[in-house]
């Protein structure tokens, strides 16, 4: 008798080819036969007739490992279909971590990757080393896991203090690089870091592994390279702005020394939006030279916009990269209604926002939201209610006023509590992903999910890939739409067991309905496990999530079943 057996689906493997109609049977969380198997038990039967039965989707790049912690399941990625998630991304890891090193960890995660601080207390510790923290998953995953070990933590843990004020010593250098090894042996995904100017801690100050040299970064490259196992992921200083010519050559130099792939972000930067066609023909040379190379770079491609909602009351951090904006944004109320009254300071605000930093030295080049992205959402002032659901952008050149006079007297009409909603979304931007996410060596993941408490953390990625670029847009055929999320991130991880539905793999599925999938709901709640407020987003036409052949997700609920484990490349 089999565990489980579903029968009647429309089973699209993940390799490529059209789906068939068929049954699957499980047993002992490995699949063991697909075919027409009529008349067969098992101990538990799922009916998929009209639904589609894919391999589990595989997210390369989360912030999931403080989370993981408490929630087995990661919430919303299972309920999308996720099965295995990539965390320890940026640099950022919770292991290593000495105990009296906590405080460190919560403050990074709560200001680069926006989570609650409050939260991070309920990290369930028990473990210091990278490889403890591995061995402490055992029994208490809900989805699987994949971790990359991270330079940040890293340099914390050999440097101390110093991670943040100096280049490492050549002895420190060579400790990170056993460090690197040691994790590789235990089972990492790889090491991640990051030189992105973005990456700040609570104190302002550039995360550690910013301070790092190429030469520090080379040497941990080669440390990986003695496996030539798993994947770099690697951000760049130059990724806001646009990777540069001598970033581009360092991936490169790093994913032949590593005998990996690099994953790295931020290929057109800024000029996605500026120039789109121009970023895109340079970014698809440099990532066929890589291949061509023998050293492929892979990149983060996230299909689907960024947004969030802000008042100016409650304030935003998505004006980090104008500082001015960022002050006015963390003033007390009565100094924002001061500072916005002011005719010479708003002089000032505009002249901040139509130059915004571009220079890591000083501070983040974090992009402010586009004028023709950022809308007025909600207000309860009468004098707004005509703005509601009309771009600023629209409504200063509709007035012949800057779009900053513009969102402040709108502001001011409210008491500052009128909400505006960022997206990084343009038309040019959504062209251009109709042919940047064919090319082979984008990954069209990038969910960034356990992060970013003030906006949707892109958890519904999977679920808006397929109901957008397959459904709506047909950019992709079923078949392909489906290689694209499960299959080749596994591959690119280096997770060779994983992604595929076939005889003798893991029997991680999704089993969805191709008429109604779609992102469904995405709103502020109170987290059950923390109480904090996040985004959570629900799906439509996801009728199971199976994780090692146990349903984890059923009708959009929870079961409770924990079958994840540490997944290691091989």
């Amino acid at each position: 008798m089999h565990d489980l057996l579903i029968t009647g689906g429309l089973v699209v493997d993940g390799s490529g080819v059209p789906g068939r109609i068929a049954d699957v049977a499980v047993e002992d969380g490995t699949i063991v036969a697909i075919g027409r198997m009529a008349g067969e038990r098992a101990r538990r039967m799922i009916d998929a007739t009209g639904l589609v039965v894919a391999p589990g989707v595989v997210d390369a790049h989360t912030h999931y490992d403080p989370q993981i912690t408490w929630d087995p399941l990661c919430d919303t990625a299972a309920l999308h279909g996720v099965t295995t998630v990539a965390a320890g991304n940026c640099g950022f890891s919770v292991a290593p971590c000495r105990a009296d090193d906590h405080a460190y960890v919560a403050q990074v995660f709560s200001r680069v990757e926006g989570m609650d601080a409050a939260a991070l207390g309920h990290v369930g510790w028990g473990f210091e080393t990278f490889e403890e923290f591995l061995a402490t998953r055992s029994g208490s995953l809900g989805v699987n896991l994949g971790m990359y070990v991270g330079h940040s933590a890293l340099r914390r843990w050999v440097m101390g203090d110093d991670s943040y004020a100096r280049a490492a010593t050549e002895a420190e250098v060579a400790t990170m690089a056993e460090m690197v090894a040691a994790a590789m042996d235990a089972g990492a995904l790889g090491f991640s870091s990051s030189h992105a100017p973005t990456h700040l801690d609570m104190a302002d100050r550039p995360v550690p592994s910013r301070l790092a040299s190429r030469d520090e970064l080379r040497a941990l490259a080669d440390a990986q390279g003695r496996t030539a196992r798993g994947s770099i992921a690697y951000a760049p200083e130059s990724a806001v702005e646009g990777i540069d010519a001598v970033d581009r050559d360092l991936l490169i130099e790093l994913a032949r020394r590593g005998g990996v792939p690099v994953i790295t972000q931020g290929l057109g930067g800024r000029s996605k939006v500026d120039a789109p066609t121009q970023a895109w023909a340079e970014s698809r040379q440099f990532l066929d030279r890589s291949a061509a190379a023998g050293a492929p770079v892979y990149s983060l491609l996230m299909t689907r916009p960024l947004n969030g909602p802000f008042t100016v009351l409650a304030g935003t951090s998505r004006y980090e990269g104008v500082p001015l904006w960022n002050q006015l944004m963390a003033a007390t109320p009565d100094e924002k209604r001061r500072q916005l009254r002011d005719p010479e300071h708003r002089a000032r605000l505009r002249e901040a926002i139509d130059q915004p930093n571009r220079d890591p030295a000083k501070g983040s080049t974090l992009p402010p939201p586009f004028w023709e992205s950022l809308r007025v959402s909600g207000t309860s002032a009468a004098e707004n209610q005509p703005y509601v659901g009309r771009s600023v952008g629209a409504i200063a050149a509709e007035t012949g006023r800057h779009p900053a006079d513009v969102l402040f007297d709108i502001a001011l009409a409210d008491d500052l509590g009128t909400v505006f909603h960022w997206s990084n979304e343009t038309p040019a931007w959504r062209e251009l992903l109709k042919e940047v996410q064919l090319h082979p060596q984008m990954i069209v993941g990038v969910s960034d999910g356990g992060a970013h408490l003030d906006r949707d953390d892109g958890q519904e990625w999977s679920t808006h890939f397929l109901s957008t670029w397959w459904r709506t847009e047909r950019v992709w055929r079923l078949e392909e739409a489906v290689r694209r999320i499960t299959a080749i991130p596994a591959a690119v991880l280096g997770l060779h067991d994983r992604g595929l539905l076939a005889v003798g793999r893991a029997a991680d599925l999704f089993l969805f309905d191709p008429e109604r999938v779609d992102v469904g709901t995405c709103r502020e709640e109170v987290d059950p496990f923390t109480g904090a407020r996040r985004f959570r987003a629900v799906p439509k036409g996801i009728a199971a999530t199976v994780v090692n052949g146990s349903v984890v997700v059923e009708g959009g609920e929870r079961t409770g079943a924990a079958p994840g484990v540490v997944v290691r490349p091989s």
